[in-house]
């Protein structure tokens, strides 16, 4: 659950921004938080181009044989977090199989806004993470909806709550706030796992942990955030692994994107090479014919 530990100059400037925003047409509130979130690097925001199928193969890959598959990268689930996400998944699978099968219409309401708002939508498992889809669900600390907004960050992101209303029950307009929020909070990290972390512990904890491990890597600054926020980040890892059958950028650092991206435009760039030259060579007789 978002935590109220928020800066508060860079949260309260945010939250102006971010209620201008909702109270606009749609098309000025993307426009606002694409403003808000300009430090966000083009390889955060390039995850949306990076789409997996059920192999777990990036789609922006050729056609390719069987054996060329077997050396195509893939997402590989961290060592760092695989104890805990086989455990996690050998006692929940059925529970998750559940969800899915329940929760569809839920789970395309959140693909929409997200792709609206340009997120990557591989992040609405952490939806199953904080309410199992449930909007109906409430936490003893006064977190509610479907994202488990407290009632004062859902106020910053648009949402009314009142004695009349509560906007963090509904499910649209909650998945609004939360897409808000996940684009505030990657503007400030620029890394998805490091997003994660701070919509559970605030970004202060996380930009503490930074400080103390001397590191942006999660998996090494991770033992300095709570017990509860490192089982939160891999919780989502597992949920998404269940749900996909395999990982994507969301489930990496940023380093760990990079390579992977890199690792694919050489796949392609290679690839690429030995279809150009096969194709010259089918045509060297053609044309040594016609001379």
């Amino acid at each position: 659950m978002l935590k109220t530990k928020l800066h508060k100059a860079g949260f309260i400037i945010t939250s102006f921004m971010l209620m201008a925003a909702a109270s606009g047409n749609n098309n000025n509130s993307v426009a606002a938080i694409k403003m808000l979130s300009s430090v966000a690097t083009e390889d955060s925001l390039s995850a949306t181009k990076h789409v997996f199928d059920t192999a777990g193969l990036c789609i922006c890959l050729p056609e390719l044989s069987a054996a060329e598959m077997e050396n195509a990268p893939r997402i590989l689930l961290q060592q760092e977090a695989r104890t805990y996400v086989l455990a996690h998944l050998r006692e929940n699978a059925f529970y998750y199989d559940k969800i899915k099968a329940k929760k569809q219409s839920v789970l395309t309401l959140i693909d929409k806004v997200f792709t609206e708002y340009q997120l990557p939508v591989e992040m609405k498992y952490l939806a199953v993470v904080e309410s199992k889809l449930e909007n109906r669900i409430s936490s003893n600390a006064g977190a509610a909806g479907l994202w488990q907004f407290m009632p004062v960050p859902a106020k910053s992101f648009g949402l009314r709550i009142n004695g009349m209303q509560d906007d963090r029950r509904n499910d649209y307009k909650s998945t609004v706030a939360a897409a808000k929020c996940l684009l505030y909070l990657q503007g400030i990290f620029d890394d998805w796992l490091l997003t994660l972390a701070a919509y559970n512990s605030g970004p202060g904890k996380v930009q503490s942990a930074i400080r103390k491990s001397g590191s942006r890597n999660y998996w090494k600054l991770e033992k300095w955030l709570p017990a509860e926020t490192r089982n939160h980040v891999k919780k989502f890892i597992s949920v998404h692994y269940h749900f996909e059958g395999h990982g994507s950028l969301v489930t990496m650092t940023k380093d760990e994107t990079m390579a992977h991206t890199n690792a694919v435009s050489h796949f392609r760039h290679k690839h690429e090479n030995t279809d150009d030259s096969l194709n010259a060579g089918a045509e060297t007789p053609g044309s040594s014919g016609q001379r």
